[in-house]
């Protein structure tokens, strides 16, 4: 059974139905509150907690329950209302099935996962106590070791909620790597791939022919001293581990689906009247015809577009940075995640995005030098890498091998192109020379690379390409 319960509702949970909902496991239960009273806690008689309730979140956009959850949620706006049980205790997952079932018997609406809720009586839990792990001062960790905080995700789309964020800025405070283990069929949505970073941060998904491996890689793993890491083969050395690839990451299937992924870094100017997420509109438009759908600061992204919200947001935790979550509507599957620092050069915006496409549908390649002159002349362009890849139309990550991108083109910003000596940016050792950007005075270079989008002939061109314009 699910450790999280999602309940889903046309209306505010007011207090008197969260009140009902806490009262699953009976009055006697200890009740505390973590985070300025944002998390509701029921605890046991020692004060730990049982089940963890998250603030209820206004979702505005639609769609992201269906492509979290697999679920119809009711028309926006609704509420989203999490609860998470400790782990390995089977009475609070009970009481977190109950508490979504009140929930929703009494606001309307539905709860998810639909075999995770059942009888809004109250669970008897006499006797029932947590183990007194140094984990459970955080909900979503389940497993603390001096190495690594694990935390247990059984979800469709492992997605960087509000919970896995807190126990990414608990770990990166700690010190320690963030392991996810998610069960065989999970994917990962690309705003936790890339916040994972390097090892001993994994995701790590059970399989039943190899135990563990970790999904983005193909590496078996094995819990050793404290953290999953890679198994080694009986014949390995210590110069070749020969770490063994499991089987059901090298499973591929070409189902034709393609991504379009475009990093860019723009630094623009510190000014109190900068606005803030218009380079991505400008993209997000000149690639699909519309604006994105919406935005937050964790997924579900709840709020609707608007770039004034965004700027009030990331200029009220200055000088702090800012992360966020972009999402397409569900025509064109879209995500992106931008984050936003104060630097000695300015207001940094660095944006990682990718738009999905099936086997008949032709991404938009033309539309790419339109979209690069309108960052570089209108969003303080510095860089940008463009590439194709085989991967899926719902811009979901799956635990088996999808292969690396092709770059389809590099775009070097005016400031960047006039700090270089001569006409070095100019004249490059790639067959085709770079399309000009913007008016003479001030110029961007857009350089297309040649290689063949069917191989990996193109990172050839573009290693050449980045060799030249460094003077190597």
């Amino acid at each position: 059974m699910t450790k999280d319960v999602i309940a889903l509702t046309p209306r505010m949970p007011d207090p008197w139905a969260v009140l009902a909902g806490l009262l699953a496991g009976g009055p006697d239960k200890l009740v505390g509150t973590r985070g300025e009273g944002a998390v509701i806690q029921l605890c046991d008689a020692e004060g730990r907690p049982l089940v963890s309730v998250e603030a209820p979140l206004l979702v505005s956009v639609e769609g992201e329950a269906e492509r979290l959850l697999g679920t119809t949620a009711p028309p926006v706006p609704y509420w989203w209302t999490e609860a998470r049980a400790t782990t390995g205790v089977a009475e609070a997952e009970q009481l977190a099935g109950t508490f979504a079932a009140r929930l929703a018997t009494l606001v309307g609406g539905s709860a998810w996962p639909p075999d995770a809720v059942g009888s809004i009586a109250v669970v008897k839990t006499d006797g029932v106590s947590v183990a007194p792990e140094p984990a459970a001062d955080r909900p979503a960790i389940d497993v603390l070791t001096d190495k690594v905080a694990v935390v247990i995700q059984d979800r469709p789309v492992v997605a960087m909620t509000a919970w896995l964020s807190d126990a990414f800025r608990a770990a990166a405070e700690a010190g320690l790597g963030l392991q996810i283990v998610s069960p065989a069929g999970t994917t990962l949505s690309p705003a936790v791939r890339d916040a994972l970073g390097g090892r001993p941060s994994r995701w790590i998904v059970q399989d039943e022919r190899d135990g563990y491996y970790d999904g983005l890689t193909g590496a078996v793993l094995r819990w050793q001293d404290g953290a999953f890491d890679p198994a080694l083969s009986p014949d390995a050395t210590e110069d070749d581990p020969r770490t063994p690839v499991a089987a059901a990451y090298q499973e591929v299937h070409d189902t034709g689906d393609r991504q379009l992924g475009l990093t860019f870094r723009m630094v623009h100017p510190a000014d109190e009247r900068l606005v803030l997420g218009g380079g991505l509109e400008t993209v997000w438009r000149e690639l699909t015809g519309e604006s994105p759908a919406g935005w937050g600061t964790s997924e579900p992204a709840n709020l609707p577009w608007s770039l004034r919200r965004l700027t009030d947001v990331a200029h009220e935790r200055a000088p702090e940075p800012t992360w966020l979550v972009v999402v397409g509507n569900r025509a064109r599957p879209g995500i992106a995640t931008v984050r936003i620092t104060r630097t000695q050069a300015g207001v940094e915006e660095e944006v990682t995005l990718a738009f999905g496409y099936g086997a008949g549908e032709e991404p938009p390649l033309d539309a790419l030098p339109a979209a690069a002159e309108a960052l570089a002349t209108r969003h303080h362009l510095q860089s940008m890498l463009v590439q194709l890849r085989k991967a899926r139309r719902d811009v979901a990550v799956p635990p088996r091998f999808e292969g690396p991108g092709v770059p389809l083109a590099f775009v070097l910003g005016a400031e960047e192109v006039r700090a270089m000596p001569g006409d070095r940016a100019r004249r490059t050792p790639l067959a085709e020379q770079p399309l000009p950007l913007g008016p003479r005075t001030r110029q961007a270079l857009y350089y297309p690379l040649p290689g063949d989008p069917s191989d990996l002939s193109g990172w050839q061109d573009f290693e050449r390409l980045v060799r030249h314009l460094k003077g190597a």
